[in-house]
């Protein structure tokens, strides 16, 4: 049995101080997502674990691509029958999780998930590669398949279906922005003592910003 305890390292890539944030957390996390672009460390930096709750009270996670960002919140897009649409018809809280490891950071995100129009999902369904499209057709996300060749099947069947002209966007096909509430940006730290900075949304809109304990 591998000794996991023994599996460790120091986080030495340097501090965080409150003088080096942005007084509003979006501007500060689009500084931190070029960084982490720009340090190639990952084939999928905007790669994001997404949680939900379900109505029973059982959190579930997932790993989703974050695909727009603006003042408004964190868009994803998804197949509305998806465990997680499920989960959010029911409870509308959600948190999102950036981990960018080789930089030593993390990004945590408390919110809502509130659902995108329909113009803005077609938007960017139609701006989706062909193939990607198809898979959106042929999946029926979080339901049981039989075997991959069967789902492989189901592919060919939406190919040949929308084989000429555009395809159109499916009536399952949506999308969210998480609107946040709080935003917390985590640095690594020698001796564990790591920096934890969280953005507390207040009532006038403005970001209060408190340092946490590691």
């Amino acid at each position: 049995m591998m000794k996991l305890d023994d599996i460790r390292r120091e986080y030495i890539q340097g501090g965080l101080s409150r003088e080096m944030l942005d007084e509003n957390p979006i501007a500060q996390f689009e500084k931190w997502l070029a960084q982490a672009v720009e340090a190639k460390f990952s084939a999928d930096p905007t790669a994001m674990v997404v949680a939900t709750v379900d109505e029973e009270g059982q959190p579930s996670q997932r790993i989703v691509l974050l695909k727009q960002l603006d003042q408004n919140g964190f868009v994803f897009f998804t197949n509305i029958g998806s465990k997680k649409a499920q989960d959010l018809g029911v409870n509308n809280k959600i948190s999102l999780h950036f981990p960018w490891h080789a930089i030593e950071r993390q990004v945590i995100v408390y919110g809502e998930a509130q659902p995108l129009s329909t113009a803005a999902v077609a938007k960017y369904f139609l701006s989706r590669p062909k193939e990607s499209q198809l898979a959106a057709w042929a999946s029926q996300q979080s339901r049981p398949v039989s075997s991959r060749q069967a789902l492989m099947q189901t592919f060919q069947s939406m190919k040949s279906k929308f084989a000429k002209g555009d395809i159109p966007l499916p009536d399952f096909w949506g999308g969210y922005c998480v609107v946040p509430h709080k935003i917390e940006f985590w640095q690594g730290g020698e001796h564990r003592l790591h920096d934890r900075f969280m953005y507390i949304k207040q009532a006038d809109d403005s970001w209060q910003i408190e340092r946490l304990n590691p």
